[in-house]
């Protein structure tokens, strides 16, 4: 991760990076903001399960106090903060940290391999690319809000707006520690160090109540690559080549970003034809009702060669379980157990109806429940979804 955070060189590198800042920005703050507002007590029990306690009450902070926007105005002011934050005051943080003529612990210069010295970069409104971040990270934070973007016309005015901005100049913070290479622990990791709760505290008295806000709510982004009017691969392209721009890598243009950051899997059309008709042939015998396995044909297909060859499919693996009504089998494979946006009550109570008993459930490396758990641990976390 320090790589894409802090020591890119390729442009996938900067891409990734872009990707994360889209996601980070448009998405997941999105979604804190509308959790701490529907979700009971969300600054109790469900924050401090996440781990990450401080990095959430920052966020929504900046969303909901600091930086919440009222016109299409405030949000070219925002974008505008973020392309000086992001590329340069980072940056210059970056070179204080690790000057151009450090050294490492053996000696050698630490600026060298893949390493590449960064520049800050100056915001220049006679740039396309670094227009382009502003006005594309202008619409999707309107997005957000709801906010229309009919307020401002055209370049001129916003680079008015962005001229009439007041820039202060950044100073390095001397506490800031960064990772300066994969084997060292993340010094900003959320298992670094121990919040202060009276600075937690303090930010969580700042922020307004959840119950005058039931009617507000942002509206995350979900990232489409191919519509060329949302501005998600115009924000993606610029955010990347700006940051290549820092470290000296060759740009990327629009086609190219969409492609990686959209994974594009290439494809030649006669063989995606001749798939879909062999996929079609079997789908027809789904529908004529066949349930004889031996029925069914796997294709495999190589039209550089050329070679067609055919195969019986194997049943997939059956399981089974003893329900309330008897002994039910089920497909290893195929059977899923749905259940709708319930609360861990609701979650037990759906599998016990099915003769089921729930000893443990986890998400990622986090235990949310566990039938081992004391009985008033457990008890707080059944009206949580």
């Amino acid at each position: 991760m320090c790589t894409l955070r802090s020591f890119p060189n390729r442009i996938e590198h900067t891409i990734a990076w872009a990707k994360d800042l889209f996601h980070t920005y448009f998405a997941g703050p999105a979604e804190i903001v509308n959790a701490y507002i529907t979700q009971p007590d969300y600054l109790g029990a469900a924050l401090k399960q996440s781990g990450n306690e401080k990095q959430t009450l920052e966020t929504l902070k900046e969303f909901l106090v600091t930086d919440k926007p009222e016109t299409y105005e405030d949000c070219v002011k925002w974008a505008r903060s973020q392309f000086e934050k992001q590329y340069n005051n980072a940056i210059q943080q970056l070179l204080y940290n690790f000057p151009k003529d450090a050294k490492t612990s053996s000696g050698q210069p630490f600026w060298s391999g893949p390493k590449r010295a960064p520049d800050p970069l100056k915001y220049d409104p006679n740039n396309d690319t670094h227009f382009t971040f502003i006005l594309s990270a202008a619409n999707l934070h309107a997005f957000n809000y709801g906010i229309s973007q009919k307020g401002v016309k055209d370049k001129a005015e916003i680079d008015q707006l962005v001229d009439d901005m007041i820039i202060e100049d950044f100073k390095p913070d001397p506490g800031v520690k960064i990772q300066a290479s994969e084997n060292e622990p993340d010094p900003n990791g959320p298992s670094a160090s121990m919040d202060d709760n009276d600075e937690l505290d303090k930010i969580a008295k700042s922020l307004p109540s959840p119950k005058p806000l039931g009617g507000f709510k942002l509206t995350p982004v979900e990232f489409e690559k191919d519509d060329d009017s949302n501005f998600h691969i115009d924000f993606i392209t610029a955010a990347s080549n700006l940051r290549a721009e820092n470290y000296k890598i060759v740009n990327a243009d629009r086609h190219k970003t969409k492609f990686i950051a959209g994974k594009i899997i290439p494809a030649i059309a006669t063989t995606t034809a001749l798939v879909t008709g062999l996929v079609v042939l079997e789908l027809f015998k789904i529908i004529d009702g066949k349930d004889d396995i031996e029925q069914y044909k796997n294709g495999f297909i190589n039209l550089a060669l050329p070679f067609f060859g055919f195969s019986e499919p194997i049943a997939s693996p059956k399981g089974k379980y003893q329900g309330k009504n008897g002994e039910v089998v089920i497909d290893k494979l195929w059977d899923r157990f749905d259940t709708d946006d319930v609360t861990l009550e609701q979650f037990l109570k759906n599998f016990a109806d099915k003769g089921l008993e729930i000893t443990m459930i986890s998400s990622g490396v986090s235990l949310l429940y566990a039938s081992f758990y004391p009985a008033a641990k457990n008890k707080d976390r059944l009206p949580l979804k």
